[in-house]
């Protein structure tokens, strides 16, 4: 029987909260002008798109344009965020493009290293230079926030300002710049996806195809990852645990490109010249995003509930898989460790030995456990539904490639492995209500796994996915 009741409901003020309408009349009522306007952007691009290069595009290449805009479209109505970055960066990467026609009306890819806004700023790895500083200067930021006394709590309950964010000054121009980062990020790729043509019409690929460009991929998607977080529960510390595998994986990214010359563009191998490409890595990294956060947010969690710990002894756990979690899997190539590795994880051992020294005022800025236990909770959730589409859309896409679903390539059984992992935490979260430092250790702990399973296979095992060895 249905309970109902026969009274209106008032809010904590003693007032009648007004009707609220639902519906999809009701939801179009509520879009702004700025939202019509972004939808007629959207329209016209993809109305400018299939007219110009429908003809070379292939039925299900139109579908996933079609597809990829409409999520963009109601991402920007329910986040005006996105909306304002999807408008940046086309504005950018439009800006850039014509930087390369000369006075004929035709592209060079030379103009790159001639004209001053490509040279010093919209050029790929120009753009994607910007990203990188940017990261790391957003994660400073976010790290000064973490020592200031505004947003601090004694009591282990969020303080929160005037518009309800748990925040100060150097964390909220932290979250500024980590947009800015992406940003750019996203203007670098748009602009290496179109200077790839210019390399040779034969050659022109989406930038999802080696390991460089997966990198970039990585840092912009799990900036934005977090922030959606951040914004969902208005409080910015968390950023400064996330953006540190930002700044790891930026790190990786400067050593693969500026010290082993790996940014070049090349054209595409067999088995990467298909539309599931455009699929399968995308929906791969946002799983790689989230499980990454989660396990950041892990972290805090640890250093929260043992920010009051004196015994030293009993922090040694924490303190070693923190360094192992940023000493980059690359140091232990053979060959020892270079120079570049060694300024790195000597940098990794400070900060998280920082991070620990530090634990009683870090513990205060973090907000209250159950927030950063959901927030561990959702990461997982959607980083799990989006790996295993991505698993799925591996398997027919191998299915077509090389004639089967499945065959125990080590890195399709490294992906089984990271998969029953998350399966096995979501499970035990549902049925038997996993929570807690046991939780939080498992969410860290995947990390290695799921590192293992992006990196380690690409170093230490072959096979069918060997392009993307180092």
């Amino acid at each position: 029987m249905e309970l109902t009741s026969k009274h209106p409901v008032i809010d904590l003020d003693g007032v009648k909260p007004e009707p609220t309408q639902s519906g999809p009349l009701a939801y179009l009522r509520r879009r702004s002008v700025y939202d019509w306007v972004y939808l007629a952007l959207i329209a016209g691009g993809d109305g400018y798109v299939l007219h110009r290069f429908g003809a070379s595009m292939g039925y299900w290449v139109q579908l996933i344009l079609l597809g990829a805009t409409t999520a963009l479209l109601l991402l920007g109505w329910g986040w005006g965020a996105i909306r304002n970055l999807a408008v940046a960066v086309a504005a950018l990467s439009l800006l850039g493009i014509s930087q390369y026609y000369g006075p004929g009306g035709v592209a060079v890819l030379a103009r790159g290293d001639q004209n001053f806004l490509l040279k010093f700023f919209l050029s790929s790895q120009t753009a994607i230079l910007w990203m990188a500083l940017l990261i790391f200067l957003s994660t400073a930021s976010y790290w000064v926030g973490m020592f200031s006394k505004a947003g601090a709590s004694t009591d282990g309950t969020m303080v929160r300002d005037a518009s309800g964010w748990q925040s100060n000054f150097p964390q909220y121009f932290g979250s500024r710049l980590a947009w800015v980062a992406v940003t750019m990020a996203l203007t670098g790729t748009m602009m290496r996806w179109f200077e790839s043509y210019l390399v040779g019409p034969d050659v022109g690929h989406i930038p999802l195809s080696n390991l460089y460009e997966v990198f970039v991929l990585f840092s912009w998607l799990t900036t934005t990852l977090y922030l959606y977080f951040e914004h969902k529960y208005r409080t910015r510390s968390m950023g400064a645990f996330a953006m540190l595998i930002v700044s790891a994986a930026v790190g990786f990214l400067l050593w693969f490109s500026l010290v082993q010359g790996q940014s070049q563009i090349e054209p595409l191998v067999p088995a990467l010249q298909s539309w599931w490409m455009k699929l399968h890595v995308p929906a791969n990294f946002v799983g790689y995003g989230c499980f990454s956060i989660a396990a950041m947010i892990g972290f805090a969690y640890l250093v929260k509930v043992n920010g009051q710990e004196s015994s030293w002894w009993k922090l040694a756990p924490l303190w070693l898989l923190g360094f192992v979690m940023f000493f980059e899997p690359l140091v232990f190539r053979q060959g020892g460790i270079s120079e570049y590795w060694g300024v790195f994880a000597g940098v990794s051992a400070l900060a998280v030995g920082g991070i620990l020294y530090g634990r009683r005022r870090i513990a205060a800025h973090l907000p209250a456990l159950d927030v950063m236990d959901d927030v561990m909770y959702k990461a997982i959730a959607i980083g799990f539904t989006f790996f295993t589409i991505a698993t799925i859309l591996g398997a027919l896409w191998a299915a077509q490639a090389w004639g089967g679903y499945w065959s125990w390539d080590p890195k399709e059984t490294w992906a089984l492995i990271v998969w029953l992992n998350y399966a096995a935490w979501l499970h035990l979260r549902l049925m038997k209500g996993l929570r807690g430092q046991v939780a939080a250790w498992w969410a860290l702990t995947g990390l290695l796994v799921t590192t293992f399973a992006f990196l380690g296979v690409n170093m230490f095992l072959s096979g069918l996915h060997s392009y993307g060895k180092l």
